[in-house]
């Protein structure tokens, strides 16, 4: 029904070799990941400490810039906070929703001390989401 392929795949190697372009291990893959996942949950930090800050915080964002080191190899660049602060409450989720997927990936990766800090912070932002807002009254 089909013909049969006659000529080499366009995607093997001209050279007969494998090493023609570079290649990532698993374990490489999920460093990468690891990281990205940390550094932002670290932006996201920093966010919050310049709008409340606190020393759980400053202690969080010390223990992130460690792994963040670890994991790259060399020094973490941080960012600024953002001119336009978002509400905390939005950080608080977008922390929660970071941090889980840094633990997933710690998880995968077999790094118990990415995963204990990842959910150290998911706790500690579902504490956060979870305190009663306070509401200002009118008149």
């Amino acid at each position: 029904m089909y013909e049969p392929i006659r000529t080499q795949s366009v995607h093997s190697s001209m050279a007969g070799t494998s090493s023609d372009y570079p290649h990532r291990s698993r374990e490489e893959e999920l460093d990468i990941q690891l990281a990205g996942h940390l550094a932002a949950l670290l932006a996201i930090t920093d966010e919050l400490r310049a709008q409340a800050p606190s020393g759980d915080l400053d202690t969080a964002a010390e223990r992130l810039v460690e792994q963040v080191s670890r994991l790259r190899g060399g020094a973490t660049v941080r960012a600024l906070p953002a001119a336009g602060r978002p509400q905390a409450t939005s950080l608080h989720r977008r922390a929660h929703r970071l941090a889980g997927r840094a633990l997933v990936v710690a998880a995968a990766r077999a790094d118990t001390a990415a995963a204990i800090l990842a959910a150290e912070r998911m706790d500690a932002h579902a504490a956060a989401l979870a305190e009663p807002q306070k509401l200002t009254g009118v008149g």
